[in-house]
């Protein structure tokens, strides 16, 4: 019997490892013979990074580099085990998480940092990136990002734009001599499950702008700012990036990356379920086992377990999730190929001792769920 196992992070409590880990742990008690191949996924948002490492034996790497409002820090990101393919996540080096609320102004944040982390994956030899833009703290396009990687963006008088939203205002000229010659070789593909586009009512500004600190007033020019951003983008570099679905992700950073790096924006989960193989490592499954935090309605949009349960299912092998709870609209899932659902929760009990104890829960509920299945068999039979 093989057991393929891949789910997603229980965030907050266990990486996709550790929950892969403890899934294999329970099933090995009831098929204790059983060829088990652990696959620990994501979709493209926090813990990608880890994940596809994991999953492919590849390593972490360090780089210092500049936060949303210019201080050095430490900022992570991946090499897969082909040793040619980098995984970045905007968040390490951009994210909304390393403004503190209080300083949090989408007009100076940049994402100056990310195109350092780019850059320090080219000069590793990678010529494929994967790169996850959830979770910014910026609103400035890619400007930042651009700059970092050798693109000059300029002022009517020739000087470099201010950092940040703001600073698009006054984007005259964009000039690509020095843009880094070895994107020219590098695929690129992001991590992007939303749609909104650059500008408008939901574009960047309108719909994310708030969250990262922008007034009503401030909405206004940085929409207007993204706006002159697109257009110079057109006039300069031949390329129409306002309206396409994503590019007002992660402020804008969408339009950025598909302007600068001809990138390709795809859903997380398909991204992560092509670099892992998963179609090769379903191969002969009697069935699958994923799940992530909380299952709800919101699971059917693009999240891990119903992207592992698609391909399952057109493979014809049965699925499992295992969820640390159950919310709202879970039961919608099942539509979507996930035969059925297994809370880590046997009895209530307060949030903090089930984030305490979530490993030893998944093992116990993985258990469950072996017996359910050994039962099925023996039925079968």
């Amino acid at each position: 019997m093989k057991i393929v196992v891949a789910p997603d992070s229980f965030k907050g409590s266990l990486s996709a490892l550790q929950a892969a880990e403890a899934i294999e742990q329970g099933m090995g008690k009831v098929f204790p013979d059983a060829n088990i191949k652990k696959i620990p996924m994501a979709d493209g948002g926090e813990g990608t990074v880890q994940s596809l490492v994991d999953a492919t034996g590849g390593q972490l790497l360090v780089e210092r580099v500049a936060d949303p409002l210019g201080n050095e820090i430490e900022a992570e990101y991946g090499i897969l085990g082909d040793r040619t393919t980098a995984v970045i996540e905007m968040a390490a080096a951009s994210g909304l998480t390393l403004v503190p609320i209080d300083r949090r102004d989408p007009f100076v944040t940049t994402t100056y940092g990310t195109g350092q982390l780019i850059k320090a994956a080219l000069n590793r030899g990678c010529r494929k990136l994967i790169i996850g833009i959830g979770g910014s703290a910026t609103n400035d396009g890619g400007a930042g990002m651009a700059e970092a990687l050798g693109a000059k963006l300029l002022t009517s008088n020739g000087k470099s734009i201010s950092p940040g939203g703001w600073g698009l205002g006054a984007l005259d000229t964009i000039n690509l001599s020095d843009l880094d010659s070895r994107l020219g070789a590098t695929a690129t593909v992001v991590a992007c499950d939303v749609d909104n586009p650059l500008t408008g009512t939901n574009g960047a500004a309108h719909v994310y702008g708030p969250q990262k600190g922008a007034t009503p007033e401030m909405v206004e020019t940085l929409d207007a700012n993204l706006a002159r951003f697109a257009s110079i983008v057109k006039r300069d570099m031949g390329r129409s990036v306002a309206d396409i679905p994503g590019s007002g992700a992660a402020g804008g950073l969408g339009a950025g990356l598909i302007a600068f790096l001809n990138a390709e924006l795809k859903s997380g989960v398909e991204i992560i379920i092509d670099a892992v193989q998963l179609e090769k490592q379903l191969e002969g499954a009697s069935f699958v086992v994923t799940g992530e935090g909380e299952i709800n309605f919101q699971t059917v949009f693009g999240k891990t377990p119903v992207g592992v349960a698609k391909l399952a299912k057109k493979l014809g092998i049965p699925v499992i999730a295992i969820a640390g709870s159950i919310a709202d609209g879970a039961d919608e899932v099942h539509k979507a190929g996930i035969d059925a659902i297994i809370d880590i929760v046997p009895t209530p009990m307060p949030l903090e001792r089930a984030v305490r104890n979530a490993f030893d829960l998944t093992v116990e509920a993985a258990t469950r769920a072996a017996r359910f299945i050994s039962i099925g068999m023996s039925i079968s039979k």
